[in-house]
């Protein structure tokens, strides 16, 4: 039972707590009914059974018992009545046959992605509250100081709370306007399900899952050439996640996995929507991206992946949105295209600038082209130095074995 209640919370509690947020009005009195919610849970199911709809049941438990919280603390403060009353609400007592309410999830993100929330905020803010990252992780992805992200995602709600800011979709009109920061949040959340920043596991499925069915919303709501651009770009990328684990749930690369496992339905899919976003005339970036991933996705083998035109897209792409990230991709494509001596090039030159000195991909891309061209010892050290940074379980194993191969190689004369 007790796997069963983590399951459950790994898979919904995020609906569960956007819901909360849209009925309760308010993200800590939310994440506390959340917590009662569950603490609820793994209380009386042992004994009565898991509920037949258990996302109905979470959301019912914790609004009461947000709702027994602030009667209690009505007693003491009269302010809190018109809270109590507000929940009682027609919309929010038909709670008994609810379903999940499919945009609850959108709905959070629009008010993340709200024009008076600083865009470093609404990131973070998202990340915590759609993906369930600790402040800890976040501020590891972004390379920043925990308290200064602790700091942006406080005043992100406190913003929301005194300026009113509605959890809502907002209206056709103003969609456009929050565009591009909704679809760098659906995309952030991927980027965490397909490469968790930390933890045991490659890939959280979870939150693939719910970035692609994201995406495919907001393209009913708005079919913009990005927004096809960024689904196909998902689809395509999670087409090969289940190749890349292994049983014993280590990291499989690119090059050594078995493409009979790769989703064929899905590239399928991302194709067609990647040839529509191309006729569109204006490329966006997610559209660049989801090319490369197509190259992957057509070559038959990895020896016969076209590099040199996966070179030519991250040229386009690093024209189009400069960024150390970008360049050290378009750095491992041009080292498969030319030979691991010009990556290593590449690569020095962007560490060098102390961008990406805490990035341990860079120092790993690094310590492969040094692997690559036979310099044993500064490979060594320069996947120590990755291990170093990383946190995921699977990652950091490979980085071990390779570290292991190579003490066991003799030096080349």
């Amino acid at each position: 039972m007790e796997s069963l209640i983590e399951e459950i919370y790994r898979t919904q509690s995020r609906r569960v707590l956007a819901t909360l947020i849209r009925l309760l009005g308010d993200f800590d009195r939310a994440e506390e009914a959340l917590h009662d919610a569950f603490a609820a849970a793994a209380r009386t199911w042992p004994a009565d059974g898991i509920p037949g709809n258990p996302f109905a049941w979470l959301v019912s438990t914790g609004r009461f018992k947000a709702i027994d919280t602030i009667r209690r603390r009505a007693r003491f403060d009269a302010s809190q009545h018109h809270i109590e009353d507000s929940l009682y609400t027609p919309d929010a007592t038909e709670i008994g046959d609810m379903e999940p309410i499919e945009d609850d999830m959108l709905r959070l993100i629009f008010t993340c992605c709200h024009p008076a929330i600083p865009s470093d905020a609404q990131t973070a803010m998202a990340l915590r509250e759609i993906c369930g990252l600790t402040t800890e992780e976040i501020a590891h992805a972004f390379l920043s100081p925990a308290p200064t992200v602790a700091q942006r995602i406080v005043r992100a709600k406190n913003r929301i709370r005194t300026e009113n800011i509605p959890y809502e979709v907002p209206g056709r009109e103003a969609l456009p306007e929050r565009l591009d920061q909704v679809l760098h949040v659906i995309y952030l959340v991927f980027n965490e399900g397909y490469s968790a920043s930390s933890g045991e596991a490659v890939v959280r499925a979870d939150l693939t899952a719910e970035a692609i069915r994201l995406a495919r919303l907001l393209l009913a709501l708005l079919p913009h050439p990005d927004v096809r651009g960024l689904l196909s770009l998902m689809l395509l990328q999670d087409s090969r996640r289940t190749a890349r684990s292994n049983e014993q749930g280590l990291l499989v690369l690119l090059a050594d996995q078995d493409r009979s496992l790769w989703d064929h339905e899905k590239i399928a899919e991302g194709s067609a929507l990647l040839a529509e976003a191309m006729r569109a005339g204006e490329i966006g970036t997610y559209t660049l991206q989801a090319a490369i991933a197509a190259e992957h996705a057509r070559a038959p083998a990895a020896d016969e992946t076209d590099w040199r035109r996966i070179a030519f897209y991250y040229d386009l792409l690093l024209a189009a949105q400069p960024s150390p990230i970008v360049e050290l991709n378009r750095a491992v494509a041009i080292a498969m295209a030319e030979g691991p001596a010009k990556g290593l090039d590449l690569v020095d030159a962007i560490l060098e600038r102390q961008e990406l000195k805490a990035f341990h991909l860079a120092h790993s891309a690094r310590a492969d082209f040094l692997r690559r061209l036979g310099r044993r010892q500064e490979a060594i050290a320069a996947y120590g130095t990755a291990l170093s940074l990383c946190r995921q379980e699977p990652e950091q194993a490979f980085l071990r074995k390779r570290i292991s191969e190579l003490a066991a190689t003799p030096e080349r004369q």
